[in-house]
């Protein structure tokens, strides 16, 4: 029936932050978390749009970008990476462990939760 599953790539946080230090233009970090999760552990620069608004807001994430998704341990953004992927954005990746994982191996101060 639908033709063959899509595979999500992953991308370790520390993978992910050296993304976004050495292609900033390229890259994007979508963060699908509730606002609640936002207030306790935040990556700068993120693009924070929850994962049921989503669907209404497609137009903010750009399809020239690499996405990266995350979420707090990485289910929520592997299903927005699937998601996005499935209506046709090229270069999308879930953020493996999530904000949890990128604040114990890539930078504390992000705080977690």
């Amino acid at each position: 029936m639908g033709g063959p599953p899509i595979t999500v790539p992953a991308l370790a946080p520390a993978e992910a932050r050296r993304l976004l230090d050495t292609q900033p233009a390229d890259t994007l970090l979508l963060d699908v978390r509730e606002p609640d999760e936002l207030a306790l552990a935040r990556v700068a620069g993120a693009l924070a749009i929850p994962m049921h608004e989503l669907p209404l807001r497609l137009a903010e994430v750009p399809r020239e970008r690499h996405v990266l998704v995350l979420c707090h341990h990485g289910t929520r953004s592997w299903h927005v990476a699937q998601a996005l992927l499935a209506h046709g954005w090229p270069r999308v990746a879930n953020v493996s462990g999530g904000i949890d994982r990128w604040a114990r191996e890539v930078d504390a101060s992000v705080g977690s939760y």
